[in-house]
């Protein structure tokens, strides 16, 4: 299948199927979309979405945020990954939100990317959710799927996942797309245990293509058939172990 017809499918069924995908991150302004994706890097956006009502409350506002500390900020979001350096980084981002943008989040993402804790993921996110901006952010989601179902080849750094994506994905379904690829790695194509036997994309997937020839699924099978027996010793030893105990005993 050529690249250009796998892109059409891609587009095709999410388009008909998920034509209003957006974020699971909760925010009502752009200052609280940034700061909750701040907080996401490395962590589940449940978490975040626990985590981010108590702190929108206690700083509604970048010129709170950066009249704060890190300390302080640390006992609203200790539950995150990496608590310290998102609280200095969260501090950092407002106070320089106030005094080089005038409190108002930039939409260009190379000014976006000055600010503490906002990578070239982050700023991405921003400049398509919030402006509408023909960009789209690679997580590992993103990297993820769409090296499996074959949008990228040999992508192996975010950024070359990204110029690719850019190059052969509608302009207008960039911002979209990272929501796709998103919610399609969420929640059926798993990292470890990808769920091919309900995904409705295999008929033009290479992973499922490459992981479902005859050998691979003979290989598969020989392999669960000896942790099959392996756990099976296992149980078989430790009952004997506990019998033995009991003996002494």
């Amino acid at each position: 299948m050529l690249k250009k017809e796998r892109y059409q499918h891609f587009v095709d069924y999410f388009s008909k199927h998920q034509p209003d995908a957006v974020t699971e991150l909760h925010y009502t302004n752009p200052f609280q979309l940034l700061v909750a994706v701040i907080l996401s890097a490395q962590c589940t956006d449940k978490r975040i979405n626990q985590v981010t009502p108590a702190l929108f409350q206690k700083f509604p506002t970048p010129e709170l945020l950066a009249a704060s500390d890190a300390d302080e900020v640390f006992t609203y979001i200790r539950s995150v990954s990496y608590p310290n350096n998102k609280a200095k980084h969260l501090v950092g981002m407002a106070k320089m939100l106030v005094t080089d943008f005038g409190g108002q989040v930039p939409s260009d993402v190379n000014d976006l990317q000055k600010m503490p804790g906002v990578g070239r993921k982050t700023a991405n996110v921003i400049a398509s959710v919030v402006y509408d901006m023909p960009a789209i952010a690679v997580d590992t989601h993103v990297f993820r799927v769409a090296n499996r179902i074959g949008l990228t080849t040999k992508a192996t750094t975010p950024l070359a996942v990204e110029k690719q994506l850019v190059k052969y994905l509608p302009q207008e379904t960039l911002a979209i797309a990272h929501h796709w690829l998103i919610l399609h790695g969420r929640y059926i194509c798993l990292a470890r245990s990808p769920k091919c036997e309900v995904c409705p994309l295999t008929w033009f997937c290479k992973y499922y293509e490459s992981t479902h020839t005859e050998a691979y699924l003979q290989k598969a099978e020989v392999a669960k058939l000896k942790k099959a027996t392996q756990d099976k010793k296992k149980r078989k030893l430790d009952a004997i172990g506990k019998e033995l105990k009991k003996r002494i005993v």
